[in-house]
């Protein structure tokens, strides 16, 4: 039986998180877990979720929250969303799983319909994915089988993930050191939002180059929107020089940043386009959506060159379905743009006002709060959680407080979030 009668109250906070439950569940995951799977050092504690539903999420010791995270963005039009509930409960009274890529089903065929045509790509395909990180995969062996060119140039910050090939994109030294015996030279590196000058120099002296990896707006390395036409230049720039563009849209896609793709606020159409997160408001997926020129590269193989068992479950299927009516029903892509302009108003000079803050940036529903130190932000952290706030911390030695709320969340829980981070942020 449900205890959250309704996805939009106000926090709760009845023991002081964690409690002990939850203390007792992170003692026995402590034993039997792998370390690394995990952000828990040895005997730490967290909270333990047991009920999420719209904006609130309620653990195992009877505390309520809002959720300033999503679940990593994941619960975009809320968390356990009816109608994604009753697309899944349908299709398991059906099909649970089926024969991946070798035979398909009318929720896969649906999906793919549906995504082709919402997509900011030319006469677009998709080729799904077990996750995003393996989107981002897919993305790579596109660029390399469509242009023969094994170079891809990436920028720091950036996270695309974490298995082989996209973790050789990511800019985080901590994720890539242990790995890098394991790595190749295929991979160039610029900084984000650098002038365009020297992404042209660096394309026009190495021919090795076939794709420009690119986050629309930089997400787990501290919400960082990209400067105003440089992804549009960018652009213009690939088309240029016959380089293929990739935007990952693992993070900002399906209406986080007011647009239903981050890069359709500037009008660009990339050569491919990788989605995952709120895809399948919970459920594993991914994707890419690509140029029909570029993807029939995958063609000349009675094999699947790049798939998995899970691949286009359909599961997940039913529910990103789902996910794609409820965004368009509820026009969430322009209320996250409304309520984007709610966060700037509120917290336009808080740099200027209040000393520990750096900056405040964001779009739409994904902002990042800098902070001038580490210790500051997770000050913040603690006391936003004693107020039932849930949060992350990001970007450079986790100094940037990541506020990215589904975008369902209520007018008044985000008025009670932002005049909570207000009040502690003055304190600290």
């Amino acid at each position: 039986m449900s205890h959250l009668p309704s996805g939009g109250l106000p926090p709760k906070i009845e023991t002081p998180p964690p409690g002990p439950r939850a203390r007792q569940l992170c003692h026995d995951l402590d034993r039997y877990e792998a370390p690394g799977i995990n952000t828990l050092g040895p005997g730490e504690e967290t909270l333990v979720w047991e009920e999420a539903l719209g904006s609130n999420v309620l653990d195992v010791d009877g505390n309520r929250y809002i959720d300033l995270t999503s679940g990593f963005g994941v619960a975009a039009v809320g968390h356990r969303h009816p109608l994604v509930v009753s697309s899944i409960r349908r299709q398991t009274s059906r099909l649970v799983h089926g024969l991946g890529d070798v035979h398909a089903h009318p929720s896969r065929v649906k999906l793919a319909r549906q995504l082709c045509r919402r997509a900011p790509v030319d006469d677009a395909r998709v080729y799904f994915a077990a996750s995003g990180s393996d989107a981002v995969e897919i993305a790579l062996k596109t660029v390399c089988l469509a242009t023969g060119k094994p170079g891809i140039l990436a920028f720091d910050p950036a996270y695309h993930g974490l298995t082989l090939g996209s973790l050789q994109v990511t800019s985080r030294q901590e994720f890539r050191e242990p790995f890098l015996p394991l790595f190749h030279s295929w991979v160039r590196r610029l900084p984000f939002g650098c002038p365009i000058e020297r992404i042209a120099e660096l394309l026009e002296g190495d021919p090795d180059i076939g794709g420009v990896l690119l986050e629309p707006m930089v997400g787990r390395e501290g919400f960082i929107p990209a400067p105003a036409n440089w992804i549009r230049e960018i652009s213009d720039l690939c088309r240029r020089r016959d380089v293929a563009l990739i935007a990952d849209e693992i993070f900002t896609g399906f209406g986080r940043t007011g647009a239903w793709f981050a890069v359709e606020r500037e009008g660009v159409r990339p050569d491919l386009l990788c989605c995952g997160k709120a895809l399948a408001g919970g459920l594993p997926i991914g994707a890419v959506l690509g140029r029909e020129g570029m993807m029939d590269a995958w063609r000349g193989s009675h094999e699947a060159l790049h798939t998995a068992t899970f691949v286009a479950n359909p599961l997940s299927c039913a529910a990103a379905l789902a996910v794609l009516e409820i965004l368009e029903r509820q026009n969430l892509p322009q209320r996250a743009a409304a309520l984007g302009q709610v966060i700037a108003a509120k917290t336009e000079d808080w740099s200027e006002l209040i000393e520990c803050v750096v900056e405040v940036r964001g779009l739409g529903l994904a902002w990042g709060i800098e902070l001038a130190s580490s210790g500051a932000a997770h000050a913040l952290l603690d006391r936003m959680l004693s107020d039932g706030l849930l949060a992350l911390a990001g970007g450079p030695n986790g100094r940037v407080i990541q506020i990215c709320p589904p975008l369902v969340i209520t007018d008044r829980q985000l008025a009670f979030a932002l005049d909570s981070i207000e009040t502690h942020l003055q304190a600290i």
